[in-house]
């Protein structure tokens, strides 16, 4: 691990003027739960010169807005958003994702907006002695012929195949969020399913946030609370293991026929994939599983397998159906 400083911001504005003031602030980072950083950094992977520690920042609450939605501070932990009551009652597709994810001590420190800015567990992007265009820009790709039984099926591009390792966010996409950001021109918002990117021909920049900008918080939409929704994630083992196949659903039923639909995946992507042609399909249509099967083959239709994990296109489609299945049969709920 390289040397590097360290300094503790009070408030957003103060954090913002740290980072600024570093000789080069795309080589300082913004400390928060650290349990992605730091690893990445005792790797060698990250090697920041400078920290700015924004634990203290007033960031931590969980609040109604007036348009009905709740706004999620980006200091809050994991394990807190995963029980809020809230967040139970009005959005608990985000409960069960986030539960889904790490192991309890990690989401006692992991935060909101940590979450959202962790990288890859691409095996090739943590091994320094593997080519990898994400970690070392022009290097190559050893995935792409090496074991990519996790990777991406879609989205992916020849420079990069690595796939986005987050629960919450798939959960976060699937429910409009929308991420909220200090900088240096100002606030700005950002989409949840626009922040993160697809690798392209620039795998190494992971998110849509500019120099020196600092995630603030999280919207959560009324429009989707009180969904009846669910997020299932296919994993080798049951505990502690990245999603092969996840997908988070949320419906709105009205006498059977599918008002509204969200549907995201995870685990098949460089970001978590937003399933809109799925979802445009089955807008207003009848809520069967053929239906659903119809719909996730079509939107699982461009993906392009790999020597180790065409199976994932199989149990993507099979994963959606069972999900919207299983919703629209939960008549106490969807309706």
């Amino acid at each position: 691990m390289n040397d590097f400083t360290f300094t503790r911001a009070t408030d957003t504005s103060s954090a913002l003027q740290l980072i600024s003031e570093m000789p080069d602030s795309n080589a300082a980072r913004f400390l928060a739960g650290g349990t992605n950083l730091v690893d990445l950094m005792r790797e060698g992977i990250e090697q920041p010169r400078s920290l700015v520690d924004i634990t203290p920042l007033p960031l931590s609450a969980v609040q109604e807005l007036p348009n009905g939605g709740l706004r999620v501070g980006a200091m809050v932990r994991n394990s807190h958003l995963a029980a809020h009551p809230l967040i139970r009652e009005r959005y608990p597709l985000l409960s069960q994702a986030i539960l889904m994810g790490a192991s309890a001590q990690l989401r006692n420190m992991a935060t909101t907006g940590g979450n959202l800015m962790q990288r890859t567990r691409c095996y090739y992007f943590y091994d320094s002695a593997a080519a990898c265009n994400k970690r070392a820009p022009g290097s190559g790709c050893d995935a792409l012929d090496g074991f990519n039984r996790i990777h991406a099926i879609l989205g992916a591009s020849p420079r990069c195949i690595a796939t986005h390792p987050s629960d919450m966010c798939v959960a976060l996409a699937a429910l409009d969020a929308t991420v909220n950001i200090a900088g240096p021109s100002g606030d700005r918002q950002i989409a949840a399913t626009e922040f993160h990117r697809l690798p392209g021909e620039t795998p190494e920049i992971d998110t849509n946030l500019k120099s020196g900008e600092l995630i603030t918080s999280v919207d959560l939409p009324a429009s989707t609370a009180g969904f009846a929704s669910a997020y299932r994630k296919v994993r080798d083992r049951a505990s502690y293991a990245f999603a092969l196949v996840s997908v988070a659903a949320a419906v709105k039923l009205e006498k059977g026929t599918i008002c509204e639909i969200r549907v995201a995946l995870g685990g098949v992507a460089h970001k978590p994939w937003r399933a809109s042609v799925a979802e445009g399909m089955l807008r207003g249509k009848a809520a069967t599983p053929e239906n659903f099967a119809m719909a996730a083959a079509t939107e699982l239709a461009p993906a392009k397998p790999l020597k180790y994990n065409a199976f994932k296109i199989e149990l993507a489609k099979r994963t959606i159906a069972l999900v919207l299945t299983e919703l629209s049969a939960d008549k106490g709920t969807a309706q």
